[in-house]
């Protein structure tokens, strides 16, 4: 008690925790310099990075005039580097050491307890540091004169050898062929100090703009440093019971976790699996089964567990597959990991395996060749990924290992729409990485009756038709004369058809509906657990009943509006993309579920003040006829209106375009001579740079 009298509380600080540059900021450590000379007074000629590795390279020049600066050695080092010859590939084009090179390496491994701190009117601003930095001089330019050295000797040995010199003798030489590489020495080929040198050498330098302390875009970054929302909302990591506030600041010693016995890592403790929070819980079930009905994974979870926090934390590491939960692919392939069998990265795995999936949710086979030859992938990996999800049949392919849940699938239908929603997505996402065709997407119905036989007969599944139908007979007679009577009552709401929809600009041909609907030709009808014959909702294809129809168009103009807002351009197909992952936000029931078609979301596009930008993609061009569709925003009420006019009315003739011709055609059309800032407000706002060409966004065909 006495110490605490004598050591008062003198302020209390707030604490924020800023996220805007959360694994971006990195902290450099430069040399010491003379207390005279700071940091902003350098000049940095480069500046290039490989974020993988997390390696800089910084180009500093060095003040020549300085005193303290020797320039006979100067000289001198510039003169073994280089030579006497004078060309472009000179280190020190002036013939004096000019500059020096700084190469970094990682000063702490692990950086997660490392943030920098803001101080501003009484608040505490923290941002993680995603990296440190040691920068040291590099010395490379020694090896170039080492190197230079040894040439020139060479020469004149060469040059002093005597022409008199017998010929070297004819030799034998033995030809022999290697061996086939096996399993094992591929895998100590790949863990070898000399393979990861070289997958360190090939990935290539970013390089970076450095800007002063005092520039105005410096001043702009430093402002992300401070927290950008004070709410409780954006800083719950700061928010910590009194036992988790003691359990950080005196976590259990190392010894006691040593003498605990240590289990085999397939085998899990559900006494300890319990006291983990409910998502830990179901990630790891989940990681270590892959495949699990829902009636399953609440066994497991013990009694009283509340389903639907179960439903919303599966969906966080699992797809659905034929009404069965599937484990997410960055779930098992987590990032920066790569294969146990050929090295290829997550990223590819997680594509791969995602292919499979999405198969399955087609149908309950899958044949193993035709994923290897979709994905390349090594055959280890597509065994992996068969295994995870389904069992081999001789002579039949790859069966998905369990039955179809109806169950599941009836007792939640907003479940079952919102994952084919994602899987939409994921299926606009695969057909783009692998070029699928129609046959891919679309099984044939010859295949499925010959290679692979169904379950269920024909016949049987007529008869089970006809059964069902019998017996709800009453229920959907009743059903049908309370439609006909809304529908009556609603004659004059329902005769308003889409009219306030109307095309401005070119006119739109009829399409099929977007890919928001259930596919048809799906095996076994199935589509992610849903069968077809169960969905028959009225509303499909954009027939909506009396009364949705102006709901349904306020709600995709206001969808429409606030996309082109903040995108400015964008393709149909990325359009569609954007709507899907709108649509699988949406709560269950919401009036968009009712169906949009192509024509319908064009027509709305066009209707908001939008414009079809009709680009000359060249004649050999891969893309879809979804993303040969542009539309941009014409009037967004700013005052760069007119610049984005402009801009379009270039692209609208030209495919791509150099920034320089851009910035004087805008110069000229608008009577004024624009900045550097005002033309690249212009440009990030509806283009993107490739290979030093700009293009409309989404159009770039790499």
């Amino acid at each position: 008690m006495a110490n605490e009298e004598d050591d008062p509380i003198i302020q209390e600080i707030d604490v924020f925790l800023a996220r805007s540059l959360l694994e971006k900021l990195y902290l450099f450590q430069y040399p010491i310099r003379p207390a005279s000379m700071t940091y902003d007074d350098v000049t940095h000629l480069s500046a290039k990075i490989k974020p993988k590795q997390q390696k800089v390279e910084l180009e500093m020049a060095i003040d020549t005039l300085n005193p303290n600066y020797c320039r006979s050695k100067g000289e001198q080092i510039a003169l073994n580097v280089d030579g006497t010859c004078t060309d472009e590939t000179n280190t020190y084009s002036s013939k004096l050491m000019d500059k020096q090179t700084f190469c970094s390496s990682q000063a702490a491994s692990n950086v997660s307890r490392y943030a920098a701190a803001v101080y501003r009117k009484g608040e505490l601003h923290l941002t993680p540091l995603h990296g440190i930095l040691q920068l040291r001089p590099s010395f490379t330019y020694l090896d170039k004169a080492d190197a230079k050295h040894r040439e020139r000797e060479a020469a004149n040995e060469g040059g002093d050898s005597s022409q008199d010199e017998a010929e070297d003798d004819v030799k034998q030489i033995t030809v022999r062929f290697s061996r086939p590489e096996t399993e094992q020495a591929r895998q100590r080929r790949v863990q070898s100090y000399e393979f990861l040198q070289k997958r360190q050498a090939e990935e290539h330098w970013v390089h970076l703009h450095y800007y002063g302390l005092k520039d105005s875009r410096s001043e702009h970054e430093r402002q992300y440093l401070f927290s950008q929302a004070h709410g409780l909302t954006e800083n719950t990591e700061l928010i910590k019971s009194p036992s988790e506030y003691l359990m950080m600041l005196m976590p259990p010693s190392v010894e006691e976790e040593k003498d605990k016995p240590m289990a085999p890592s397939n085998v899990l403790s559900m006494a300890q699996l319990r006291t983990l929070p409910l998502a830990d819980q179901i990630k790891i079930l989940m990681k270590n089964v892959k495949v699990m009905p829902f009636a399953n994974l609440m066994s497991l979870l013990g009694s009283g567990t509340d389903s639907t926090a179960v439903l919303r934390c599966i969906q966080q590491v699992a797809m659905l597959v034929q009404g069965n939960w599937v484990v997410k692919s960055d779930v098992l392939y987590p990032k920066d990991t790569s294969s146990p069998h050929s090295g290829v990265p997550a990223e590819v795995l997680c594509r791969g395996r995602d292919f499979v999936m999405w198969k399955f949710t087609q149908g309950r086979w899958v044949v193993r060749k035709e994923v290897a030859a979709v994905t390349k992938l090594c055959p280890e990996d597509v065994k992996d990924f068969l295994e995870h999800m389904s069992v081999a049949r001789i002579n039949k392919g790859w069966e998905f290992m369990l039955p179809y849940d109806e169950d599941f699938v009836k007792k939640h239908p907003d479940i079952v729409q919102r994952q084919h929603m994602l899987w939409m997505g994921i299926q606009a996402k695969l057909e783009k990485v692998y070029n699928l065709l129609k046959e891919h997407l679309t099984p044939k119905k010859q295949e499925t009756q010959s290679g692979h036989p169904l379950l269920v007969s024909g016949e049987q599944r007529v008869n089970m038709a006809k059964a069902k139908v019998k017996q709800n007979y009453g229920q959907l007679e009743k059903e049908f004369q309370k439609q006909k009577a809304e529908l009556k009552s609603n004659d004059t709401s329902a005769k308003m058809d889409v009219s306030n929809i109307r095309i401005k600009e070119e006119p739109v041909s009829d399409e099929e509906p977007m890919d928001t609907l259930a596919y048809e030709g799906m095996n076994n009808g199935i589509v992610n657990g849903l069968h077809a014959e169960e969905d028959s909702t009225d509303s499909f294809n954009g027939h909506l009943p009396g009364g949705c129809v102006d709901r349904v168009a306020q709600e995709l103009k206001a969808f429409v509006s606030s996309t082109f807002k903040k995108q400015f351009v964008l393709t149909l197909s990325e359009l569609k993309r954007l709507f899907n992952l709108h649509l699988a936000s949406l709560p269950p029931g919401h009036t968009l579920f009712s169906g949009i078609s192509d024509k319908m979301l064009q027509d709305m596009v066009l209707d908001t003040g939008c414009k079809q930008i009709l680009v000359p993609f060249p004649p050999q061009t891969a893309a879809s006829p979804d993303e040969l569709k542009v539309y941009a925003l014409w009037e967004a009420g700013d005052t760069y209106d007119q610049h984005r006019q402009v801009l379009l009315e270039i692209f609208s003739k030209n495919y791509r375009v150099r920034r320089n011709v851009i910035q004087n055609q805008l110069s000229q059309e608008c009577g004024e001579d624009l900045n550097k800032q005002e033309v690249d407000r212009v440009l990030k706002d509806c283009c993107v740079s490739y290979g030093g060409m700009w293009y409309l966004k989404g159009t770039v065909q790499s």
